[in-house]
């Protein structure tokens, strides 16, 4: 990647990324769920109840807008300023931490207020678990939850990928994790069919969510918390959950916030018990507010992250391979004229990336929601 694609990436990420914290989703009209629409029009014209119809849907919903990206990423490769609009545009569109933190704190006032039939009501708009019978505790607590596990799928992710892979990354991570939110979770239709979906999902957020929990135990004193409570409480409850991202950020969380996160869960036809998470007392409204600024600080230090890559990254592997270049060829004997001869006999090196919401149940809230297997 050359310097002013690299800066003009990097520019487009931090525009994006302004654009979401000022604008937040837009109200109508909002790419993502287009996308939605046109991948459940799909669905249901390649829809069989076995995994290999799922792989096809998977690899054709998300290869479309991964296609899109390369194709404009092509495109604009000369041209910095349209490559830092699309970025940009292309950021705004997958990011969703302003609606995250927003509803966060809109619940938050519910609570205080004591309207539970409005806090019920705004469940629905973070995760898909049935509010009927919820108390404050109990929506403190989902509201605490998905909060921790959607700074990753709607802010953290979007952006890992976007410094990895640019354009294709963006949009190729938002329409993986859409199609999750759509088909991966648990129910007879899907059990099958939303396997692969499921499964690319929670292979694109593995690095992402270990990050998010980093970030938030380094985070933990911005909210008056005790980082090296959350450090201890990371790594002893981070593998608990029965998601294998999802405890990452929920164990950093709860010992962030010094409160006890799991517990059951109940949807809308079924049930599940989740592992306890972290110690002291359970979520209450106060939670909510502490939870939204950490939020948003994590948010702010992996875009400090990302937008560092761009620019800085194939310097840093370059490096790397200089240090080890000498000592692997020792080992293995490689030289100039083995490469040589490699390119003359057609072997071709490795192609690693180079340059890098969700929930269609509430369309204003791209990227936001409880979802996939076992969420």
């Amino acid at each position: 990647m050359g310097r002013r694609t690299a800066t003009a990436d990097t520019v487009g990420l931090l525009a994006g990324y302004a654009l979401d914290s000022l604008l937040g989703d837009p109200r109508r009209w909002h790419p993502v769920a287009g996308f939605g629409r046109a991948a459940g029009a799909l669905e249901r014209r390649v829809y069989r109840a076995d995994r290999r119809a799922g792989a096809l849907f998977t690899a054709v919903a998300v290869g479309g807008p991964v296609l899109l990206g390369a194709a404009v990423s092509r495109a604009t490769r000369r041209h910095p300023v349209a490559r830092a609009l699309a970025v940009a545009a292309g950021t705004w569109t997958v990011l969703g931490g302003r609606t995250l933190r927003h509803e966060a704190t809109v619940m938050g006032a519910a609570l205080r207020a004591g309207d539970l039939p409005a806090a019920r009501h705004r469940l629905g708009h973070l995760c898909g678990r049935d509010p009927s019978r919820l108390d404050e505790g109990e929506l403190a607590r989902a509201t605490v939850e998905s909060v921790a596990e959607n700074t990753s799928d709607a802010v953290v992710a979007p952006l890992v990928w976007g410094a990895l892979a640019g354009l294709p990354g963006l949009l190729g991570y938002r329409a993986a994790n859409t199609l999750d939110a759509m088909v991966g979770h648990r129910s007879p239709r899907y059990a099958r069919f939303g396997t692969p979906a499921a499964r690319l999902d929670d292979l694109l957020n593995l690095m992402p969510a270990r990050l998010t929990g980093l970030l938030t135990v380094a985070a933990a004193p911005t909210v008056h918390g005790d980082r090296e409570r959350a450090w201890q409480v990371w790594r002893r409850d981070r593998n608990d959950h029965p998601s294998p991202n999802a405890g990452q950020c929920e164990a950093a969380m709860a010992g962030a916030l010094g409160v006890r996160l799991g517990g059951r869960n109940v949807y809308f036809g079924r049930s599940e018990v989740r592992p306890f998470l972290g110690d002291g007392p359970r979520p209450e409204a106060r939670h909510l507010k502490r939870a939204a600024r950490l939020s948003g600080t994590v948010g702010l230090a992996a875009l400090a992250l990302a937008a560092a890559w761009p620019t800085t990254g194939g310097r840093l592997v370059a490096a790397g391979g200089a240090l080890c270049g000498r000592p692997l060829r020792r080992l293995t004997g490689w030289s100039a004229a083995a490469a040589g001869r490699g390119r003359a006999a057609g072997v071709r090196r490795p192609a690693w990336a180079s340059g890098p919401a969700g929930a269609l149940r509430v369309p204003a809230v791209a990227g936001v929601g409880e979802r996939g297997r076992g969420r």
